[in-house]
């Protein structure tokens, strides 16, 4: 890595360190690299390839929730309060035999961490089951959990502070920080997953439009390879998805013919 980055890393590493995430390692039997990327905000996001110990590891099939199913439970509400968890894949503790698995080489020392880290193929399923558990008495009625994204949502503002008061009880009791920066209190609608949710239902999102809309012309070879790598992404996945969903549209055009044929 660059001097500049190698620096980052550092003061990454010192971050995580001093927040008791991290721990020096001796003679670890795992042991990964770091990948940085690089954040809109001139920082640096500290990945670790854990790809090696993610094809040894069993899969978790927790289901998350479905994009589609939280949007609809959530649109039509008149107040909405958006929350995000603060690290929240770190805020699960890490099983002591299993910590010296999530090891790290770095030019300052070598570590691994204590809490649960981003990167672990388990991760997402063993949050989501995490907040299953601690919420599964409030979901799909008072609030809607994707991962870390929390949303609370009601139809008067009296009902809506009930809510946040046993929410907050509840983040409280089990130790779990929200990130303030991204949370939004009582708003009347807001933006969900790629979707604006409201009252008046769900729109979509302006902002995914106006990206599509003032694309850039591509001007180099590598920019048209790179748009054109896209599309054959999106062509194949199209296809296989055609190719799944063949026998479905086979049995709906079959009974329903005239229907079928017009909204095609």
């Amino acid at each position: 890595m660059r001097p500049d980055v190698l620096l980052k890393i550092k003061e990454e590493v010192k971050k995580q360190f001093e927040a008791g995430f991290l721990q020096v390692v001796k003679f670890s039997e795992w042991v990964a690299n770091i990948v940085p990327v690089p954040k809109k905000d001139g920082k640096v996001r500290m990945c670790v390839d854990y790809r090696d110990l993610n094809k040894a590891s069993p899969k978790d099939n927790f289901p998350l929730h479905h994009i589609d199913t939280l949007v609809d439970n959530t649109a039509g509400y008149s107040l909405f309060s958006f929350m995000d968890g603060f690290s929240g894949y770190n805020q699960i503790k890490m099983h002591l035999e299993d910590m010296n698995k999530t090891t790290f080489v770095t030019m300052w020392g070598t570590f691994c961490y204590k809490v649960m880290p981003f990167g672990l193929k388990n991760a997402g399923a063993t949050y989501q089951r995490a907040m299953v558990t601690l919420f599964h008495d409030m979901m799909h009625k008072e609030i809607e959990v994707y991962v870390d994204d929390m949303i609370a949502k009601s139809q008067t503002e009296e009902e809506h502070v009930q809510v946040l008061r046993k929410l907050f009880f509840r983040l409280r009791k089990f130790q779990l920080k929200l990130n303030p920066a991204k949370c939004t209190f009582g708003a009347r609608s807001g933006k969900l997953l790629g979707f604006v949710v409201s009252e008046k239902g769900i729109e979509i999102d302006s902002d995914k439009v106006k990206a599509i809309q003032e694309l850039p012309p591509l001007r180099t070879q590598k920019e048209v390879r790179g748009f054109l790598g896209r599309l054959n992404y999106i062509a194949w996945f199209i296809s296989q998805l055609t190719e799944k969903c063949n026998p479905i549209f086979r049995l709906l055009k079959k009974h329903n013919p005239g229907v079928w044929d017009e909204e095609c």
